[in-house]
């Protein structure tokens, strides 16, 4: 029994691939294109097994045997469905490395079924969302009766093409928070909040966003109100505010076959020198209906790298048989110390 890495050929799927070759993980590659897959493979000593995401039944070839599928290929929006429903077909765990809020929330509607087939959905076990949905339980467990959760990322980390390209497809849609339990729509950057981010960094403008923690955060704690901000230059924000305005032109094939261009012009993704130099910190708190706060700090090495060992790390656990079937969250099936004991991680109560 294996892992699969799919999209291992990317970006962030190399990067990926690569931890998964140093700790030791038993895995395969895979992707819709089999000359990249081979070369990859080839280079990392590891099995190959090439497949389209529209194709089922080499899908399913390409997944027979497998404990768990590690999902790299995004926008997510797009290859969510066809990679969760080869999984319930055969019984495979599924992992992927999302932060879009509707693929959380697409494959929680699927947790029955991956209850009855007895596997493990677990999107999100990247940059996006482990820190955070640990930091999450970490506060909840700080203030049981909490109502209230604001999380703040400030990060000095370069954008990959895959993480532009869905920034891209979503900059025409606003802004979500969960209110009393539910996802509500809101504009663009509707509220800009200060937080002090701790040493090195200090306090920074931040405006609201729809982080994937706006769904994940509310299975993991239970929490009914949640928003998510992050640090922003003043430029960025301030374009933010006034997409409000042009939503529909933002929208526009044209429009956004040219924010395209403009991404595939640029470099792949940050080097390994501008990772390096990366890192970030989330600033977290929780509020109860009497006042009372608490509040912590995570900070860590570039969001990029912090993915391949986070999710390298979590596909070792699940094909160790430590997979806990259902929908799943980091945080709520391996426990808010998760990412906190990992190598240039760490948690300050604030």
């Amino acid at each position: 029994m294996s892992v699969l890495i799919y999209g291992a050929y990317g970006y962030s799927g190399t990067l990926v691939a690569e931890r998964a070759a140093a700790i030791g993980l038993d895995f395969m590659v895979s992707g819709r294109d089999p000359a990249r897959c081979a070369a990859l493979a080839g280079r990392l000593g590891v099995s190959s097994r090439p497949a389209r995401l529209d194709d089922p039944a080499g899908l399913d070839a390409a997944l027979a045997g497998v404990t768990a599928v590690l999902h790299c290929a995004g926008p997510f929006a797009h290859t969510w469905r066809p990679m969760v429903d080869a999984c319930l077909r055969l019984g495979v765990h599924y992992l992927d490395i999302t932060g879009e809020i509707e693929v959380f929330e697409g494959v929680a509607a699927r947790g029955a079924d991956a209850a009855r087939a007895g596997v493990m959905l677990m999107p999100g076990v990247g940059f996006d969302v482990v820190p955070t949905d640990c930091l999450a339980a970490h506060l909840k467990a700080r203030l049981p009766a909490a109502t209230h959760l604001r999380m703040a990322l400030c990060t000095n980390g370069r954008l990959s093409h895959g993480t532009a390209t869905t920034m891209r497809e979503n900059v025409h849609r606003g802004g979500c928070v969960r209110r009393d339990g539910r996802i509500v729509p809101e504009p663009t950057a509707a509220e800009t909040r200060t937080f002090d981010f701790g040493p090195g960094v200090g306090a920074r403008r931040a405006i609201r966003v729809p982080w994937g923690d706006v769904s994940t955060a509310w299975y993991t704690t239970g929490i009914p109100n949640i928003e998510l901000y992050a640090a922003l230059p003043l430029g960025v924000r301030l374009f933010a505010r006034a997409s409000n305005y042009v939503r529909p032109l933002l929208a526009q094939p044209w429009v956004q076959r040219r924010m395209q261009a403009r991404i595939d012009a640029a470099p792949a993704g940050p080097t390994p020198e501008q990772r390096a130099r990366g890192r970030f910190s989330i600033y977290g708190e929780v509020e109860d209906a009497t006042g009372r706060k608490a509040a912590a700090r995570v900070t860590a090495m570039d969001g990029y790298d912090f993915t391949a060992l986070s999710s390298a790390t979590i596909a070792a656990l699940v094909d160790a048989g430590q997979a806990k079937v259902g929908f799943q969250t980091p945080a709520g099936a391996f426990g808010a110390d998760l990412c906190f004991g990992w190598p240039g991680v760490a948690l300050t109560d604030a």
